[in-house]
């Protein structure tokens, strides 16, 4: 159903970005809102080749990694191949492009006859004068977070390897202390601290094992709160913060591997599902040099609500926690003393369905103050929190959603932001003022796409990335304010070539309404041959839940490449974007779902289909097919389970059938708690509505997915045999949600999706 990536707007590789409407019986935004005109491509051309798609690098758009941005203005810092092997890593002027090689290849040998090191991430100390390197690296749950740390000092050039004798691949969220004469890590659920001048190593936590779990997360909070590194150093260096999990009572979920060896293995790992026992969490301050924990008061069932954020308050004496309901229904703010553990409540978010928790909150003011973002008008927008009282002032205001927060800078006293006020199909930057006095400046010059920014620490430069659904990713140096390019770093020419070689047909946005009259968003892919008078066999994309969008003027990527095939062979390819998707259209629309995945936003597509096909006689009704990967799975399965009548194929991917099997925090966040809902948990799952299918189904899950468990396609498959009904299914052996793991797989995926279109949907023109 989910699937990390960047926290705030994408989830599921899916960024989307949909026309501004609020809920059910409510009007547009202002008329000015506009919408990309249609885009009309190239009627003779190169026939896309999957081999060439999919083994080759021919259309692979590339983009640029994290800049490292250096507090002191200096410029940035990037790796780059070295001739003799190994990576250098070299600081840029932002303007001048002056070169500097900060850290060569060849320092970072361990010994002279060993490789340089293979650096998978880095940070720097304060000063600058000391590199943090992270090497060798594995997953812990789903992420990479396991691994090998070595700090190489600039000034003397000498390397060290942190953990003394510690297991490879064992350490994680090693940080710098403020002074940068110690490092802290975590390994096997257990805090370390590391004088860098002794190698002496101090274990500040002992009770660390199977079940207790300090300084970092179980599964389910990894995965839905992006909860992994789970401690922070005092600004004074003094104390450390750190979350404590006892999974004890968390039911084991059990994975079977059975391809990897002679017998099988088997896997397990905690993993709530829905109505089971959740992980205790509580956060605790303990001094850097050893000794006890202070544990922050915080009330409630640590079972019964989750500690979401924590961070240090602008000073080294009390913490800010935010804390969420098991519902999820309320985000209260904590204020508490790091000496003493008392708290106090700042504030409270409180809704009828699900509260969002709030990053990139900065303590301005010289600490009496720290900003928020807050849906309570209806829309998601900025503001400053008094420290002692809880007031609120407000930054930015109006029918639209703050989407995504770059960069608080008090010193110069401007927010910068991403939003799209007139249309939620794209993406700009924006600043405002932090005094409250509402001004607002869009930095984006008038180029419709989506645009996306590395901001440096002063937010004078930026690295720069635009797209739009014609164009790959963009990536050039600007000057801000101004917007001012400095020099292009990747173009994807090459890439882009090829694209404009294929023989494609015309893509539009459009806009349907529903029946009770909100008008959803779409885009519409024809085949390059196409002739309106004649009918055509139509295929639509879904994902629909809350963490993914499917309708952008943004670059697509592989799936787009996809669909673009199959409009060469002679499909109609679409997607709409239902209500409740993550778009910027304010709380109302994202809060209508609430317990009614799978029905109102299944409907939601059913009713863009008529709409459609009143609109365009071209579409062939008897031909319709319907597919979508995770949540857009389980759409899927509702869509052709509810309106069998409607869709006549549909190809689900990695679904979630049945959504009690599904985690804690995503499902209870959008369907509700048992045994309360248990009536909406029937009639929202797919399981309940099987004996309905009539048209073709094509069901791939992976074995291995340790998110959406192949559990539940088991089940699906029992209950379709129950019901004599026929369908194909495909097992993935041992790969995870994506379907991605294993050579050649994503070639096979795709080829028998498209085989199975062709014999069950023919594809071409009546």
């Amino acid at each position: 159903m989910t699937h990390s990536s960047s926290r705030a707007w994408i989830r599921h590789g899916v960024i989307a970005l949909t026309s501004v409407f609020i809920a059910a019986g409510c009007s547009s935004l202002p008329s000015d809102s506009t919408q990309p005109a249609p885009v009309v491509a190239t009627q003779s051309g190169a026939q896309i080749q999957f081999e060439r798609l999919y083994n080759s690098s021919d259309y692979a758009a590339r983009g640029v990694g994290p800049t490292r941005w250096l507090a002191d203005g200096s410029g940035y810092t990037v790796l780059e191949n070295a001739t003799d092997g190994g990576q250098d890593l070299v600081r840029y002027h932002p303007e001048t492009q002056q070169r500097t090689l900060l850290v060569a290849a060849a320092d970072l040998r361990p010994s002279t006859d060993a490789e340089p090191l293979s650096i998978a991430d880095y940070s720097w100390s304060e000063d600058g004068q000391k590199l943090l390197i992270f090497t060798n690296t594995k997953r812990s749950w789903r992420t990479h977070t396991l691994g090998d740390y070595w700090v190489f000092d600039l000034k003397t050039k000498q390397l060290q390897q942190l953990g003394g004798n510690a297991e490879p691949s064992t350490l994680q969220f090693a940080k710098f202390d403020p002074q940068a004469k110690r490092v802290a890590y975590v390994m096997k659920n257990n805090i370390y601290v590391e004088d860098l001048a002794s190698k002496r190593i101090t274990a500040l936590t002992k009770d660390g094992n199977d079940t207790i779990v300090n300084g970092t997360f179980d599964w389910v909070n990894e995965e839905e709160f992006f909860l992994r590194d789970g401690f922070r150093w005092s600004p004074d260096g003094q104390s450390i913060a750190y979350w404590q999990l006892d999974t004890a009572g968390t039911p084991l979920f059990t994975m079977i591997n059975n391809t990897d060896s002679l017998y099988p293995t088997l896997k397990q790992f905690p993993y709530p599902k829905v109505g089971e026992t959740n992980a205790a969490m509580r956060i605790g301050v303990m001094p850097a040099s050893g000794g006890n924990t202070t544990w922050m008061n915080v009330p409630g069932d640590p079972r019964q609500h989750y500690l979401v954020r924590m961070q240090w308050a602008g000073n080294s004496d009390s913490l800010l926690i935010q804390q969420l309901t098991r519902s999820q229904a309320v985000n209260t703010v904590f204020l508490a003393n790091a000496n003493s553990g008392a708290v106090q409540k700042l504030l409270d978010e409180t809704t009828e369905s699900w509260a969002e928790y709030v990053d990139d909150v900065q303590f301005i003011d010289e600490g009496s103050a720290f900003t928020w973002l807050s849906e309570r008008s209806g829309f998601r927008h900025l503001y400053v929190v008094q420290r002692d009282t809880g007031r609120l002032r407000t930054i930015t205001r109006g029918q639209w959603d703050v989407i995504e927060v770059l960069q608080i800078n008090p010193a110069s006293g401007w927010v910068y932001f991403i939003a799209s006020p007139d249309t939620p199909l794209e993406r700009y930057l924006f600043r405002a003022s932090l005094d409250g006095s509402g001004k607002l400046e869009r930095l984006t010059p008038a180029q419709p796409g989506t645009h996306s920014y590395q901001l440096s620490a002063d937010a004078n430069y930026a690295v720069h990335t635009f797209s739009d659904i014609d164009t790959m990713p963009v990536v050039d140096m600007i000057k801000l304010p101004e917007h001012q390019s400095l020099r292009i770093i990747k173009d994807n020419q090459s890439a882009q070539q090829n694209f404009d070689q294929l023989q494609r047909g015309d893509f539009e946005f459009f806009q349907v309404a529903a029946q009770d009259g909100l008008l959803l968003d779409g885009f519409l892919i024809k085949p390059a041959d196409f002739d309106p008078s004649k009918k055509y066999p139509i295929l639509f994309y879904v994902y629909g839940e809350p963490w993914g969008q499917t309708v952008s003027n943004s670059w697509g990527g592989e799936r787009f490449l996809f669909h673009n095939y199959l409009a060469q062979q002679g499909y109609l390819v679409a997607s709409i974007d239902n209500r409740g998707t993550r778009s910027p259209r304010g709380y109302e629309w994202r809060r209508s779902i609430y317990q009614q995945l799978g029905v109102v936003t299944v409907r939601d597509q059913h009713d863009a289909l008529q709409a459609m096909l009143e609109r365009w006689s071209f579409i062939d009704a008897d031909r319709v097919g319907i597919w979508g990967h995770s949540g857009g799975g389980s759409q899927t399965l509702n869509a052709l389970f509810r309106y069998p009548e409607s869709y006549h194929l549909g190809m689900a991917l990695a679904p979630v059938p049945d959504l009690t099997l599904y985690d804690t925090i995503y499902q209870e966040r959008y369907s509700g708690l048992l045994p309360e809902a248990a009536a909406s948990y029937r009639e929202t799952s797919a399981l309940t509505h099987a004996a309905n299918l009539q048209g073709k189904l094509l069901l791939v899950h992976g074995t291995g997915d340790d998110n959406v468990h192949f559990q539940g396609s088991e089940r699906l498959v029992n209950e379709l045999i129950k019901h004599g009904k026929q369908f194909d299914y495909f097992a993935y052996p041992n790969r995870s949600h994506g379907i991605y793991e294993g050579a050649g797989t994503t070639l096979h995926l795709r080829t028998m999706m498209a085989e199975f279109l062709q014999e069950h949907l023919p594809a071409g023109a009546r």
